[in-house]
């Protein structure tokens, strides 16, 4: 079972998929920790894993409070962005979104971020997912894909109709075509879950675009 929290005002999708025996799996916990909290005791789900496809911002701020209400949850992210929580991470978001005018918005959200426990390379596993490793909208942007379910969990690598900008530090446009040309190559039938805005399947995108290509940013873009 997959539930939905649309969170804070860039319209963040937060996943909650279930596990047996209870446990669940929370993607991309990015505000909203009071809702979050709610919808995990209405389901009476305890999170096994905190999984973060991308370190940006409005993907992470509920993560401080969640972490400290179920600190035997791991919190799980790829290697490249993993200084993007814990101890230092302030600065270097300070460092990273100075440039494009987002740190006072980030700086006035702030608390302190714990660290990684869990580390997301390429192929390996959590739960019943695969870990792909899809750079582009930013250098550690992963996705879970769970073969038996057809499900893709994808971050802000793609949307329905859409994908996630690459303007931002880190952000790099050969290598998001990169991965979503490997998406595309994929069984149409699998449902995907992004970061942003609907769900989707491979099939609806790949037919409604043809060759994949970077999109214009919009607020639906995200971050």
């Amino acid at each position: 079972m997959v539930n939905q929290l649309i969170v804070r005002e860039l319209q963040t999708n937060c996943w909650i998929t279930t596990l047996a025996g209870g446990d669940c799996i929370v993607i991309d916990p990015g505000g909203d920790d009071a809702l979050i909290l709610e919808r995990l005791e209405k389901l009476q789900l305890n999170p096994r894993y905190f999984v973060i496809t991308h370190a940006h911002f409005d993907h992470i701020a509920a993560l401080p409070f969640l972490a400290a209400k179920f600190p035997g949850a791991g919190i799980a992210i790829h290697p490249s962005e993993a200084d993007k929580i814990g101890p230092q991470s302030l600065e270097n978001h300070r460092r990273d979104f100075n440039a494009v005018g987002y740190s006072s918005y980030v700086e006035s959200l702030w608390k302190p971020m714990p660290e990684a426990s869990i580390l997301l390379n390429e192929g390996e596993t959590l739960g019943p997912f695969h870990v792909m490793h899809l750079p582009g909208h930013s250098p550690g942007s992963v996705a879970l894909y769970n073969e038996e379910e057809k499900q893709l969990f994808s971050g802000d690598t793609l949307f329905r109709a859409g994908v996630g900008r690459t303007d931002l530090p880190g952000g790099d446009e050969q290598l998001l075509l990169q991965s979503l040309q490997r998406l595309f190559a994929m069984d149409g039938d699998i449902n995907v879950y992004p970061g942003h805005g609907p769900t989707t399947t491979i099939h609806r995108e790949t037919a409604s675009r043809g060759e994949p290509r970077i999109r214009s940013f919009t607020a639906n873009n995200g971050s």
